[in-house]
């Protein structure tokens, strides 16, 4: 059973990650850090993580790994090689992979982790990075219930939904869902708040009518009001949603599935990112409505 004093290691000290890695800090858990750029990490440092000087040296010394990076290729070079993660972790450790990432690639880490005398999670997450600021976040867990009661406590400090989906890979799954939803309401909400714009009402008083409607959403309440104000800052940023649209438009295609929202949203958000705004916040996709 995890205990509240294991050590638990953070890689990836991302938009969301920072968050993350302090609000366990908060509820008393010694976290060592480690990131490709220090800097990031460099408030956490001071506020008392432990540096790390690579993966395989925090891999060492902790009890239960958290990995939240960008993109898959990032989660294959910290988990795999000699270097890697699950090559350095002790016996009986826990990993956990909370980026959002290819199913067939938690399912592999969760092999291979079992192989290592590991124990593994996928459990991707969804809130942004308000929901990362107050241990809000959405966890959706893949792999083996009993690991996943074990590593309960950690997840409910970081986050208030927290549901085990099914064996490995379920909880990638689940978040491609997620980002298979959100893709098509966003192209709604934009057009929502111009459509408001151009019909001479004021956006700010629409959205007090349309927000706790059936028209309701979670991007609607959340950004569509950083639309009105122009604060394309990243809670999440353009061009890791456009590798979550990848990611589910590829896994929908091998399962011959017909996604006509999640392609239509990709091409509008790949449009944005070409004009310069891969590391503005999703809610960006407002200026190729406002032209």
């Amino acid at each position: 059973m995890v205990q509240s004093k294991q050590t638990i290691g953070f890689i990836g000290i991302g938009v969301m990650g920072k968050s993350m890695a302090k609000n366990l800090m908060t509820a008393g858990y010694p976290v060592q850090v480690f990131t490709r750029t220090k800097e990031k990490a460099r408030s956490l440092i001071e506020e008392g993580a432990t540096w790390s000087e690579s993966v395989a040296e925090l891999a060492r010394e902790v009890d239960v790994i958290i990995t939240m990076v960008g993109y898959p290729n990032d989660v294959e070079s910290i988990y795999f090689g000699g270097d890697g993660i699950l090559e350095n972790a002790k016996k009986k450790s826990y990993v956990v992979d909370m980026t959002t990432s290819k199913p067939s690639l938690a399912e592999k880490i969760g092999r291979d982790a079992a192989q290592q005398g590991l124990f593994s999670l996928d459990a991707p997450v969804s809130g942004g990075d308000v929901g990362a600021q107050n241990g809000k976040l959405s966890i959706m867990v893949g792999g083996d219930v009993q690991v996943y009661q074990e590593l309960l406590p950690i997840f409910k400090v970081m986050g208030s939904n927290i549901i085990h989906q099914g064996k490995s890979g379920a909880g990638q799954h689940t978040k491609l869902c997620n980002q298979i939803t959100i893709a098509s309401n966003m192209i709604g909400v934009c057009e929502a708040i111009v459509y408001a714009k151009k019909a001479g009402l004021d956006p700010e008083k629409v959205l007090e009518s349309i927000t706790t409607g059936a028209a309701g959403s979670w991007s609607l309440s959340n950004l569509a009001p950083r639309m009105i104000e122009g604060d394309f800052a990243p809670g999440f940023f353009v061009k890791h949603f456009i590798k979550d649209m990848r990611l589910a438009l590829e896994s929908a295609n091998e399962m011959d599935l017909l996604t006509p929202g999640l392609a239509l949203s990709l091409e509008l958000y790949t449009e944005l990112a070409e004009q310069g705004d891969e590391d503005s916040g999703t809610q960006a996709l407002v200026k190729l409505f406002n032209k």
